[in-house]
Parts: structure tokens; sequence; C-alpha cells
């Protein structure tokens, strides 16, 4: 599967940089790789929180096609990026064809923009809690969760619950044991649920 994770300025490290080792590494009995796993930005360098300069492997033009779809969160998704109107047209196209959305922290913020938690249950970092709750009264938003999973939609909680909900989505995706696997090779002490 196609794993793109969206990156931009001031995107949280752990926001993207979490997921994008756990479905790295996360392969099958045999050792395959279960997930291709890129990034993506508008422009093909980002400056992430605290400096970190990234170069994504495709801009939003010449991305491939996109199975799950991560949007991380970080200063710059709940001050710039969900009023960026070319992502949100982007965001829209790619998340019809996807088969998971997938945000973590106040990348939260860019999905209610776009529209997308609309008349579902979310969660986002414990300090934007109440903005989120404020500002999208059609979302039922949820506090003291490390995900929310509603179908199409996964939503964590600030920046390390990042890590617990992409092992959630592979325990859902390929199995609890391999989700086990992938967490003790991280050395990851995580609380599974179930994905039946």
């Amino acid at each position: 599967m196609n794993l793109g994770i969206l990156l931009f300025d001031e995107v949280e490290v752990l926001d993207f940089a979490g997921p994008f080792e756990v479905f790295s590494i996360c392969s099958g009995s045999e050792q395959q790789k279960l997930f291709n796993v890129f990034t993506v930005s508008e422009q093909p360098e980002v400056t992430a929180r605290n400096g970190l300069q990234v170069k994504s492997h495709y801009t939003l033009d010449t991305a491939p096609h996109i199975d799950i779809l991560v949007i991380p969160g970080g200063l710059g998704a709940e001050t710039v990026e969900m009023y960026n109107p070319r992502l949100r047209q982007w965001l829209l196209q790619r998340h019809a064809q996807a088969q998971l959305t997938f945000s973590i922290c106040t990348g939260a913020f860019i999905l209610a923009e776009a529209g997308l938690l609309n008349g579902l249950k979310a969660t986002t970092h414990w300090m934007d809690i109440a903005r989120l709750t404020q500002e999208y009264p059609q979302i039922e938003v949820l506090s003291d969760v490390k995900y929310v999973d509603e179908g199409k939609i996964i939503t964590a909680a600030g920046i390390s619950s990042g890590i617990n909900a992409s092992l959630y989505i592979v325990a859902k995706l390929h199995g609890l044991e391999i989700a086990k696997q992938t967490a003790k090779r991280m050395e990851y002490d995580a609380a599974f649920v179930d994905a039946e």
C-alpha cells in the first residue's frame, strides 16, 4: 500500500517521523514490507519545528496514488496550512481516492477546515481540544483518548499518540501480531486494541 505523509513548514517532527518509522519497518511473515512510505509537500523542502530541514520525496504535483494519507500537525498546520486553498483542494481529491486518511495532533484542523470531520468524532492535541470544539461545533471532539477511528478517517491526539494510532492501523489492516512485532522492533510499549 502507498502511504503518503504530508509535510509543510513548522510540521511537528514526531507527528510525521513516528508514523514514518512505524509504517516503514512494518513487514509481513516473510519480511516483505507492507507499506511503501513516502513524504509529500507543496515545496520540495520544508523546515519542520525547531529548524529541522527535510527534503520530501514528492511534491503535491508529482505524488503517486496514495492509499493511506497521513496529515501531521504542528504550528504550521493550525496557523497556515488549514487555510491553504491549494492544499485543501489536493487533500479533498486525495482523500476521495484513499482508503484511509489519518491525522495526528493539530493535523485535525486541516481536515476540519476542509469539512472532512463534519458529523464525526475526532480528537487532537490536549492543548487544542477547546479550540477545535469551539471553532467546529459540527464535530464531536473527544478528549483523553489516544485516537478516534471513524472508518475512513482516524484522528490521533498529540505527537507521540501518532505512534499508537499508527500501530492500531497496522493491527486493523494486517493483524495484531504484526503490530506487536512492529512495536517490539521499535522497543515501543503500546496498549493495543484488537482490530476486528
